[in-house]
């Protein structure tokens, strides 16, 4: 499978994680996903494009933070926007697994001939 593939729901991942810890800068958010995904389908560019997408429908905003050392970054926050997509990411996620269960179901059925 190609990892630099972004996936269909990568927004929906960033936003759950914004959800859980507040905010994060673009690497932190990739770090995370890398580590806390079974199977990671995204990039760093895949990251920030969907942190811009994201941005341009207000689903989150940012801002950008100058530690006392180091370069400035910039954080990404989730909006109530971001809530409502968020949201909505999880409807169809909730549709999709219990396809994706049918589809195994029946699959395994027919391994078993």
């Amino acid at each position: 499978m190609n990892r630099s593939k972004q996936s269909r729901h990568t927004n929906a991942f960033i936003l759950l994680l914004l959800e859980e810890s507040e905010s994060a800068y673009g690497a932190q958010i990739l770090s995370r996903l890398q580590a806390d995904l079974p199977f990671c389908l995204t990039d760093s560019p895949s990251v920030y494009r969907a942190l811009q997408e994201m941005e341009d429908k207000s689903w989150v905003k940012s801002s950008w933070i100058a530690p006392k050392t180091g370069a400035p970054r910039k954080w990404y926050s989730i909006t109530p926007q971001g809530r409502m997509a968020l949201h909505d990411y999880a409807k169809d996620i909730t549709q999709r697994q219990a396809n994706f269960n049918y589809f195994l179901e029946h699959y395994g059925r027919l391994m078993q001939k």
